[in-house]
């Protein structure tokens, strides 16, 4: 499934970052105007799943430093290397699987039930105005062993 041509002008368009940071703005107001009633325990864990997905984002940019490849979500064509190292080895996407961990973290902390459909909306931004057109160009930048890497690693996890 592609985005109708109209959503296709969005590829690549958009930092993630500010994809995730205006999620998050969002779903604090949502939180805000429709509040749930979450357990404290639940609270904390969300806090704690935040601050995970956080780390796991920041692993994966390291893995990409010391690949010396860009981490440039605008322009993946520009990639010089296949990062299969550190978080890569058992998730194709994990700078981004750290944020969707982060913003469902932030959800739960800030205890908004109806806040949570916003990490939806950032997943299927991510997924299909991110990442597909990221595959693509790694594909046609490393070929065969892009596609080798696709049949050993999955793509979220």
């Amino acid at each position: 499934m592609r985005p109708s041509p109209g959503w296709r002008r969005l590829e690549c368009r958009v930092p993630p970052p500010v994809v995730v940071a205006s999620v998050a703005a969002l779903m604090w107001i949502a939180a805000r105007q429709w509040p749930g009633a979450w357990p404290e325990a639940l609270s904390r864990a969300g806090l704690a799943l935040a601050v995970g997905g956080g780390a796991l984002a920041a692993w994966a940019v390291f893995a990409f430093r010391r690949a010396s490849t860009t981490i440039h979500p605008l322009k993946p064509s520009e990639a010089s290397s296949l990062v299969v190292a550190g978080p890569n080895r058992w998730s194709r996407n994990p700078m981004y699987l750290g944020m969707l961990l982060a913003l469902t973290g932030w959800g739960l902390w800030i205890g908004g039930g109806v806040a949570l459909l916003g990490v939806v909306a950032a997943w299927a931004w991510l997924r299909w105005l991110q990442i597909a057109p990221e595959e693509r160009a790694l594909a046609a930048r490393f070929g065969g062993d892009y596609a080798d890497y696709c049949a050993r690693v999955r793509r979220w996890c």
